[in-house]
């Protein structure tokens, strides 16, 4: 084999790497959310603040991901509920309390406690839900 030859069968091997590695990428914002980003629909379901595993929502600023949604208590004590999925590439967000944000640890982007961008690369709102309390049970829903 000499050098040309050598220099294209590795050109051609990159090529299909890359070619592969991208099977499955997921979308652009500009072609549609993928799966991960799909925010859920008929959303029903109630929360026991009494239990351990939703003990977060005790304290104002506290956060807890449940059925691919993110529940946070905001430092004023409002329950707030929106898609776990950041709607760029679908990294769950976090709830900073003090900014009032919810912010993608992946790529930097922030939105308010509404759901809406208030910082890119997303320029799609996360899909937010309703709250309601009652005693100690908080229902989550569409």
């Amino acid at each position: 084999m000499d050098r040309k030859e050598f220099l294209s069968a590795i050109g051609l091997t990159a090529a299909s790497a890359v070619v592969f590695s991208c099977v499955g990428c997921s979308k652009s914002d500009n072609e549609g959310p993928s799966n991960s980003t799909n925010p859920p629909t008929g959303v029903d379901f109630t929360i026991d603040l009494t239990a351990a595993s939703n003990a977060a929502l005790n304290n104002n600023g506290g956060f807890i991901y449940i059925n691919r949604i993110i529940v946070a208590r905001s430092m004023s004590g409002a329950f707030l509920a929106v898609a776990q999925a950041c709607t760029h590439e679908g990294t769950s967000v976090t709830y900073n309390s003090n900014a009032r944000l919810f912010v993608c640890p992946n790529h930097g982007a922030q939105f308010a406690e509404n759901g809406a961008v208030t910082l890119g690369p997303a320029t799609v709102a996360l899909k937010r839900y309703n709250t309601s309390l009652n005693g100690t049970t908080l229902r989550v829903f569409s």
